[in-house]
């Protein structure tokens, strides 16, 4: 049985049909086209910035306040508007898991 390796075009990946980002299997860089199969549907969208391996990707527009899914879990909330495309981290995203300080709303959601 030949064995795949990441190389062979797969450039990220998304765990859970709810899932809110993509992460990256190796760096991409700003105006990449990226593509991701879930389930049966097939997804494209560009890397607004440029962005390094293992990092996430918006597969949508993500509202400020909106719970962000990853492996279909919540890694925390958005602090700003993010873009289909753009990068999610700790400029753009809280995490409220364990955290007694931040007031956890029916949805997932937090106060900002």
């Amino acid at each position: 049985m030949e064995e795949k390796s990441f190389d062979e075009g797969i450039s990220c990946i998304v765990m859970d049909r709810n899932d809110s980002v993509v992460t990256l299997l190796r760096s991409v860089e700003k105006g990449e086209q990226l593509t991701v199969q879930i389930e049966e549907r097939t997804c494209t969208l560009t890397a607004k910035q440029d962005v390094a391996f293992g990092h996430k990707l918006a597969l949508k527009r993500i509202e400020i306040g909106e719970t962000i899914l990853k492996y279909g879990e919540s890694i925390g909330v958005a602090t700003a508007v993010i873009e289909e495309g753009e990068h999610v981290h700790v400029h753009n995203l809280i995490g409220v898991r364990g955290r007694g300080d931040q007031p956890i709303r029916e949805k997932g959601e937090v106060k900002l």
